[in-house]
């Protein structure tokens, strides 16, 4: 690629204790300069993203919203659909929708919905984001697959942005990152959660080195769409200081690796807004990952960098 794609900044927020809280949040967040708001969808102590989205698009006027990621086990793909072309329609085309396979065990656990093995997890995904396609284009649709069968579906109502909203997938394996590649508007490069939890394996997944490997099986399963795919990478850890070693020693000792591994990964940023700019610059350099996402804790004092970076 000739020119790096332009840098754009979501939020990841899922909280709030009233409306006023979450409305303030959402502007808060177009106010600093973010070009997203994104959500999870797990079952434990968060809003659920499709009310919560809509709140948010109603009180913001350029803001884009969107979810890391639906869980697709716990809803069928006629359902978010729907779903999701209504919020596309009353955010005039603010959408973005990311699609997962359903990773938390808890999730699980506490609704008793099917836990299948991982590879069934993700052919049900795959047929989704078919079928998502396939409701939001012109015209009735139908699909005949091993998880899903649609007759003659026309999905109402239709999106506003043409052929659907962006469909975002993430993930850390190498079959989710290839059907990724392959399938999605927006790849998000995330650390390996097969185990159903943020456990060992996540953290050793979120080095520069397992992120190097990662890109490769996005590369490879993109071939000639690879520049056409947007990369997005989410920060579990940002914290904008001026004590970057000491801090990085601290953060980095209670997630159970050293400093070094801390400072090179592309999950965690610890630094001056200047020293954590530089080195997003670099990131997208080296694996084009232009799409930020930082968690809600970050969202003020990270806008410095926002302001130094977003468009450029």
């Amino acid at each position: 690629m000739t020119h790096p794609r332009p840098f754009r900044f979501a939020v990841m927020a899922a909280k709030a204790s009233s409306a006023s809280e979450w409305t303030d949040t959402a502007k808060k967040v177009e106010d600093l300069g973010y070009s997203a708001l994104l959500m999870p969808d797990h079952f434990g102590d968060q809003l659920s993203p499709v009310a919560a989205l809509s709140t948010a698009a109603a009180v913001t006027t350029a803001l884009r919203i969107g979810t890391l990621v639906f869980a697709n086990d716990f809803r069928h793909p006629a359902v978010l659909a729907k779903d999701t072309a209504t919020v596309d329609l009353l955010s005039d085309g603010r959408l973005e929708v990311g699609v997962g396979a359903g990773w938390m065990t808890d999730d699980y656990t506490w609704t008793g919905i099917a836990h299948d093995r991982p590879g069934v997890r993700i052919d049900r995904m795959i047929e989704s984001i078919e079928v998502l396609r396939g409701l939001w284009g012109d015209g009735p649709f139908s699909f005949d697959g091993e998880h899903y069968t649609i007759s003659e579906m026309n999905g109402l109502p239709k999106p506003v942005q043409p052929g659907g909203p962006p469909i975002i997938v993430g993930g850390g394996g190498k079959r989710v990152l290839s059907t990724a590649a392959r399938l999605a508007d927006i790849v998000g490069v995330n650390p390996n959660v097969g185990e159903g939890t943020v456990g060992p394996e996540a953290i050793a997944s979120m080095s520069a080195d397992a992120t190097e490997e990662k890109l490769g099986w996005v590369r490879d399963a993109a071939g000639d769409r690879f520049d056409d795919v947007e990369i997005s990478i989410l920060k579990f850890v940002t914290i904008v200081t001026d004590a970057r070693d000491t801090v990085a020693e601290k953060v980095a000792g209670k997630m159970g690796m050293d400093a070094a591994t801390l400072l090179a990964s592309p999950h965690t940023m610890v630094g001056s807004a200047e020293q954590v700019a530089d080195e997003l610059v670099e990131q997208r350099e080296r694996w084009q990952g232009s799409y930020v996402t930082v968690q809600s804790d970050a969202l003020e004092s990270f806008a410095p960098v926002v302001a130094a970076l977003a468009g450029t």
